[in-house]
């Protein structure tokens, strides 16, 4: 949609004189613009439906939740606030058919895509803890479920299996040590689930990009990107976190040489994560943490091996082995984390 007709979608919220709407930010899932008013800035976004094929429980997630923490936060950056039209409506639809929401800017903050310095990424590990305090009194089963089994690894393997036997592309061939790879874990799948953890309010993408940081100080602000809050596990958060950050490789990165945990970064992490949890997680959760982190990186690995074996329908690719790559960095940073378990679970 051009700027004239964003303008007029923002317009549709109760914020007064539009400015300017414009591009802001590099997600992957949902388009985002910037909107200057005359006193104040927002955050307008489209909605992939094509993810959130419920984007009205996405909403009512997001309420509850952020209802939630305003009464446990004072200060207005520490939680998410939704805009609202005149007639009280969580969102629009805009003139190309799109599901549009809107959010109050957060002023004088910033995000760090993949912090190197350990206090930045406790700063992060606090946030996504207290995030995780705040909520432990709410009932994670009022939420929609909006993406089902989203962090079940016993049936991501199955799933995974089930491409191996149909080898659609033509691809097992290529494949078969990654595949024996996930074969070989395949009972430390089922640890979290037969664990009987407390269902708990997770993020389930807990990127360190998705808190908000004090311009100023680096101090942990606020837990943004709520879309997929769900009903999980906080150790899935914890191990998502670690998965992504504490890789000293980005998760594109094809020399496995350069892949491996950062056990400096992992332990920053996870002390920001329990002291901003303080004391809220039951012993066998901060006993599983380390075990998040490892069935994260292994979901994640047999996830792009199921996508590479599919002929690449879920996932973008820049090129033809694209998620073979990826799938290949996520196993050899499990085959890392096994390396130094016990210096994890210390």
């Amino acid at each position: 949609m051009n700027k004239e007709g964003l303008m007029k979608t923002a317009s549709s919220f109760a914020i007064g004189e539009v400015l300017d709407c414009v591009p802001f930010g590099n997600g992957l899932i949902n388009d985002t613009y910037l909107v200057n008013c005359t006193h104040k800035k927002y955050v307008l976004q489209a909605l992939n439906t094509n993810v959130f094929h419920d984007p009205c429980g996405v909403m009512e997630n997001i309420e509850q939740v952020t209802a939630h923490l305003e009464k446990k936060n004072d200060d207005e950056r520490s939680v998410l606030h939704l805009v609202y039209t005149e007639d009280g409506k969580n969102h629009v639809i805009g003139e190309d058919g799109k599901f549009y929401r809107m959010t109050v800017f957060i002023e004088d903050a910033l995000c760090l895509e993949k912090p190197d310095d350990p206090k930045d990424f406790y700063a992060c590990g606090f946030a996504f803890g207290k995030f995780q305090k705040d909520l432990s009194d709410f009932d994670a089963s009022k939420l929609h479920e909006t993406i089902p089994d989203f962090h079940n690894t016993p049936m991501r393997y199955e799933q995974l299996m089930e491409s191996v036997e149909k080898d659609v592309v033509g691809r097992r061939k290529q494949v078969e040590k990654e595949i024996t790879f996930a074969r070989e874990r395949e009972a430390f799948t089922h640890i979290l689930f037969d664990a009987h953890l407390p269902l708990r309010v997770s993020h389930n993408d807990t990127k360190s990009s998705n808190v908000m940081l004090d311009e100023k100080t680096h101090a942990a602000l606020c837990v943004i990107d709520l879309d997929t809050i769900m009903p999980g596990f906080s150790v899935t958060d914890f191990g998502d976190a670690i998965r992504y950050g504490a890789n000293y490789a980005n998760e594109d990165e094809s020399d496995l040489s350069l892949v491996g945990i950062n056990m400096e970064l992992y332990q920053a992490f996870r002390k920001g994560f329990l002291e901003g949890n303080e004391g809220s997680l039951t012993n066998e959760e901060v006993r599983l943490l380390p075990y998040g982190a490892k069935m994260m990186a292994l979901e994640q690995g047999m996830r792009f091996l199921k996508d590479y074996l599919d002929g690449d329908i879920y996932y973008k690719t820049g090129y033809e082995e694209h998620n073979l790559v990826r799938a290949r960095n996520q196993f050899r940073l499990v085959e890392d984390m096994e390396a130094h378990w016990d210096e994890m679970c210390a």
